[in-house]
């Protein structure tokens, strides 16, 4: 499969969204500080500054979940618009650089949490943690990866996948689940399947961990999610641009 540009001139784009309740997809421009809104074939800013929003997810209720380098953060847009951390520490000390985040349908929060945004000198903690954040409280899920970054969760929720861009496999708990080159943002169709962004391609794996097919781009890329009113319109981050394709199955 190839994808179809949206649009282009962006600087590094990530995190993004589906909204279903506003028939638009959000997703974010690093370094610009902006987050974006592509609604009826146009893309607008949705906020600025973003403080470098990079992953975006939304929790049971429709509010934004939303990974901050800049202030290295998690943070909840309330439905009045007010933006308040769901995450900024973890036992007294600053977590890293928030990069990627996903919801469950209770309302449980999983985020990553790799060095990517933060200097060295600046680091409170010495290890690349994956985060449950429930009824206020964070906790660590684990701490054993070089680089965590993308996350997304099975149909029925009983499986959390992580991606370690480093060791380039994706992980289903302490088991190896596929290898992939690079793997950042991810996303399971309604099937199952698994779509990566990963170094030359989003490549797409089966429920078994077997590779079904490929989507190639022009560029590499970073994040992608299902969106129109079918949700059978992938949309892919990919560096500078914003790309989509028709996939027969969605999430």
């Amino acid at each position: 499969m190839n994808a179809e540009m949206v649009q282009d001139g962006f600087q590094f784009v990530e995190g993004p969204v589906w909204v279903p309740a506003r028939q638009e997809l959000l997703f974010s421009d690093i370094p610009a500080s902006k987050i974006y809104r592509y609604k009826a074939g146009k893309v607008d800013v949705f906020r600025q500054p973003s403080h470098q929003a990079n992953g975006n997810t939304l929790d049971p209720r429709g509010r934004l979940v939303t990974c901050e380098h800049e202030t290295r953060r998690v943070t909840r847009t309330e439905l009045d618009g007010t933006i308040v951390p769901v995450a900024s520490h973890f036992e007294g000390k600053r977590l890293n650089s928030p990069n990627d985040v996903v919801c469950k349908s209770d309302g449980t929060i999983y985020f990553t949490d790799p060095p990517y945004a933060v200097k060295p000198e600046d680091r409170d903690l010495d290890f690349q943690g994956v985060y449950r954040i429930a009824e206020n409280q964070i906790e660590l899920v684990a701490r054993d990866f070089s680089k965590p970054n993308g996350l997304c969760f099975s149909p029925d929720e009983s499986i959390l996948y992580i991606a370690d861009t480093e060791r380039g496999h994706v992980r289903v708990g302490d088991r190896v689940f596929c290898q992939v080159e690079r793997p950042d943002g991810m996303r399971v169709d309604a099937a199952g399947n698994l779509y990566i962004a990963a170094l030359k391609a989003v490549e797409i794996f089966s429920p078994t961990g077997q590779k079904i097919g490929a989507i190639t781009l022009p560029e590499r890329p970073a994040n992608l999610a299902f969106g129109d009113a079918d949700r059978k319109t992938l949309y892919i981050c990919a560096r500078t641009s914003l790309y989509r394709v028709r996939v027969p199955s969605s999430m």
